[in-house]
């Protein structure tokens, strides 16, 4: 369904150390990064696509979004906890602690964070375990 997903950054450098150290807890290896650009991208271990691409903006300066939200998926609950971790401690900021959901399904496990520019993020397990 998605091809890829771009967020925006004002502060480059700093968004790629909050990224970094989140997509390598989540199984997601670097695509490519351009610093000239600047822009850097993830993608699934074992495709292709999506692309997960942070960046400065094409146009205008990057804003966070109200209502948006983008959800990284992770394999197990525990990598749920080891990506919150890691976010926390690359400049995140909590905004939902990992924990079941059950008004979303009996196995939902997230957690919920912003990136060091107001983006909010979930990192998310629906695995029973």
């Amino acid at each position: 369904m998605l091809s890829h997903v771009f967020l925006g950054t004002t502060d480059f450098e700093r968004a790629l150390g909050f990224y970094q150290p989140l997509m390598q807890v989540l199984g997601y290896p670097l695509k490519f990064i351009e610093r000239e650009r600047p822009w850097a991208a993830w993608m699934p271990a074992d495709a292709p696509r999506p692309l997960f691409i942070v960046g400065a903006p094409f146009e205008g300066e990057a804003t966070p979004g109200n209502g948006q939200m983008l959800a990284l998926q992770a394999s197990s609950r525990a990598q749920v906890d080891r990506a919150y971790q890691a976010a926390l401690a690359s400049g995140g900021t909590c905004a939902g602690a990992p924990g079941l959901r059950p008004e979303y399904h009996a196995h939902y496990y997230g957690a919920y964070l912003r990136d060091p520019d107001g983006n909010k993020l979930c990192c998310v397990c629906h695995e029973p375990q």
